[in-house]
């Protein structure tokens, strides 16, 4: 159904409900689950109702009124959350001419054509953003159909290819975060972990809502976000007003 996003979120049965385990029951009987919520109170809930023993990361979901299958109707940008994710990005660099701005900028993998044959081959170090200078591209098609079902592809859309790999790498390290719509029209990103206060995450939040208000495209008619909801990595999605 178009207006159920990924796990929980949006309209949740009882019967769903009850498939979770006494800690999730508990959690969501605190919430109301129809309510649309102002975000101050929804971050309330989210940050008391911790379910896992790890730091759970707080997301946002949110439905746009787009086609996805038009190209002139894909929405994608990147937003420099303020106080970062709450993750640390391991950072690889492809370029045969930014190596001393890369180790700089404290970049975690750096090479050209070597690093670019150990990722075909798999023995790569894993990591979270590939980032490229302009001469590599073309030899970077040799590992685009590994890239890109990762969303590990540099593109100029996500600013991903640049000469200023000092600045993109540092932008990173700084909390850019790239977002794009999925097949069904729906835009996720992590903005942050319960351990962040309300008010940090409050203000990442903004910023992505912000951003995507920023990106919307141009061949959108009528209403462009449909609704948004947010949650934490093992939470219940509550709603949230527009």
């Amino acid at each position: 159904m178009a207006d159920v996003i990924v796990k929980y979120h949006f309209a949740m049965t009882t019967a769903n409900v009850m498939k979770h385990g006494k800690n999730y029951r508990a959690v969501v009987e605190k919430m109301d689950l129809k309510k649309v919520y102002a975000i101050e109170e929804a971050l309330t809930l989210v940050r008391g109702g911790k379910i896992a023993k790890f730091d759970e990361s707080v997301e946002v979901h949110v439905k746009l009124n787009i086609d996805p299958k038009k190209g002139d109707q894909q929405v994608r940008g990147t937003v420099v959350l303020p106080y970062g994710t709450g993750k640390t990005l391991k950072i690889a660099v492809v370029t045969s001419t930014r190596t001393k701005d890369a180790q700089e900028a404290g970049a975690d993998l750096i090479g050209g054509e070597e690093l670019i044959e150990k990722i075909k081959t798999g023995k790569a170090e894993p990591f979270d953003v590939l980032l490229a200078t302009p001469e590599m591209m073309p030899k970077l098609a040799s590992v685009a159909k590994i890239l890109g079902p990762r969303g590990l592809m540099p593109s100029p859309k996500t600013e991903t290819v640049t000469e200023k790999i000092k600045e993109a790498v540092e932008m990173l390290k700084k909390g850019k975060a790239s977002f794009k719509n999925d097949n069904t029209g729906n835009v996720h990103q992590v903005f942050g972990k319960i351990s962040f206060d309300e008010a940090k995450l409050k203000e990442n939040y903004e910023a992505i809502v912000d951003a995507l208000a920023k990106a919307r495209p141009a061949g959108v008619k009528g209403k462009y976000m449909v609704s948004i909801s947010i949650c934490s990595t093992m939470g219940p999605g509550l709603k949230i007003a527009l």
